[in-house]
């Protein structure tokens, strides 16, 4: 492995494990890959580029799918569907910015809402659990529907969700 390719599969990693704004850390490594006095001041090509920016994605899918797991509703990590809301829209601007298309990860993060709604209204309805939901009906209706989510796929009594809360 050259130098170059070491220090860029440094800053992949980084940018792959960077906290919960990843478009951050991935203009921190181009900074310190590209310009940084002190840094390595290489000139990155597609290819590169498209590595990091990928890495990107691939964080905020990570964290989108962290906030539509029912198992994480209960947990530290847990930021609830108004967070996974702000990270789509984050991810969209800045797939925008990249020319970036982000087709895979809608219809993933489409299927995980419904799965997610699914199983909190069975819960909700059943007296398990309290609704978790922090957002409002219409943030989630608007999301559903950027993501392709119908609204015929929504839980029937998805109302409940947003009454419970507490």
């Amino acid at each position: 492995m050259t130098e170059t390719e070491s220090l860029l599969a440094e800053e992949l990693l980084i940018v792959r494990h960077s906290g919960e704004i990843p478009e951050i850390a991935f203009h921190g490594s181009l900074y310190y890959l590209c310009e940084d006095p002190d840094g390595p001041q290489l000139t990155l090509g597609q290819k590169e580029l498209d590595l990091l920016r990928q890495q990107v994605v691939a964080r905020y899918r990570e964290i989108m799918l962290r906030d539509l797991s029912p198992e994480n509703r209960d947990a530290r990590i847990y930021r609830g569907l108004k967070r996974c809301i702000f990270n789509w829209e984050r991810l969209g601007k800045f797939c925008a910015r990249q020319t970036m298309t982000v087709e895979d990860v809608r219809r993933e993060i489409a299927e995980a809402l419904r799965c997610f709604l699914q199983q909190e209204a069975d819960e909700v309805r059943a007296g398990l659990r309290q609704s978790c939901l922090n957002c409002t009906r219409e943030e989630l209706e608007d999301f559903a529907r950027e993501i392709g989510v119908r609204p015929e796929e929504l839980p029937e009594d998805i109302e409940m969700l947003f009454c419970s809360q507490g």
